[in-house]
């Protein structure tokens, strides 16, 4: 049976309530519909970063059969990196209107999700906050071989909702003045995995170990936060971040070069192999105007 979807997590839907179905299988499709083949899985990208000819010719048909309207309409199920909820939400009002499709969303950490897809949760898509998650799920049988790329790199913020709190970041955390620092847990949660690597390298893992607060995904780091629970917390960019900036009070954006990257995978499970709603959605995030509102959030591209 499916487990039920992270405790707390946030869902969202363009369309429909936010609420994931019971049952342990993915929402039946409509076999009088026409249907995508993934019988051999063709690369998402070129090795220069660019959509692949195929990917993008798909996409193209897509809109040409738009016109049909609810005949070829389908959900989609996905779970999405707590993250990637601002831009996610935004792509999946874009997806319905440009293709028909519904993307129905549940927002959580990476590492509870895993456990979920492994479980029989009925996911057919998942957009990882890490490169290592998707890959272990295709070796595991449970997603597409080939199906998987990066679709952003995260970036990491050491931010304050007050506003010239944070000038210095290594500074700041060297001379302690604040009371707690809120990160994600470094063991489900790779932003929270990036935010030990920094402070191990800037020597204070040990010195702020007991001023540490810990929140289970990144989406409840945030809250922390900006409620004022902590003075100061390392988050993700994208969630304070308005056209590649911060928005509200001020932060540190750590030097990519003192964590490992965070490369955020997208992958097709096996319960999606045969919805072409789900392979749309996969499609549509490698579309260039896509990429552009994703960079907007603060994030890189590959």
């Amino acid at each position: 049976m499916a487990s039920s979807p992270v405790a707390g997590s946030q869902r969202y839907s363009a369309a429909v309530p936010a609420t994931m179905p019971a049952q342990a299988e993915a929402r039946p499709v409509n076999h009088s519909s026409a249907k995508l083949q993934y019988d051999a899985p063709q690369p998402l990208c070129t090795e220069r970063g660019r959509m692949h000819p195929s990917r993008a010719l798909r996409y193209a048909l897509t809109l040409l059969l738009l016109p049909l309207g609810n005949a070829l309409a389908a959900q989609v199920q996905v779970a999405v990196a707590s993250n990637f909820t601002a831009p996610m939400r935004e792509i999946a009002g874009r997806f319905e209107r440009d293709t028909g499709h519904q993307a129905r969303l549940a927002f959580g950490a990476t590492g509870k999700f895993y456990a979920q897809i492994r479980n029989g949760a009925p996911f057919e898509v998942l957009l990882s906050a890490d490169d290592t998650t998707p890959g272990r799920l295709e070796r595991e049988g449970a997603a597409i071989p080939g199906s998987r790329f990066t679709y952003a790199v995260g970036r990491l913020v050491l931010w304050s909702p007050t506003a010239g709190l944070v000038q210095d970041g290594p500074d700041l955390l060297r001379k302690g003045d604040f009371r707690h620092l809120a990160m994600a847990n470094p063991k489900t949660a790779p932003y929270g995995a990036a935010a030990l690597a920094t402070l191990e390298h800037l020597g204070l893992d040990d010195t702020l170990r007991g001023r540490l607060v810990q929140g289970e995904n990144i989406a409840q780091t945030h809250q922390f936060v900006a409620s004022g629970n902590a003075q100061l917390g390392f988050i993700a960019l994208s969630q304070v971040a308005k056209d590649g900036r911060i928005a509200t009070g001020s932060g540190w954006v750590v030097p990519t070069d003192i964590h490992p990257a965070i490369r955020q995978e997208a992958v097709l499970l096996t319960k999606g192999q045969d919805n072409p709603a789900a392979k749309a959605l996969l499609d549509y995030l490698a579309q260039p105007q896509i990429r552009a509102l994703i960079q907007s959030y603060g994030y890189g591209l590959e």
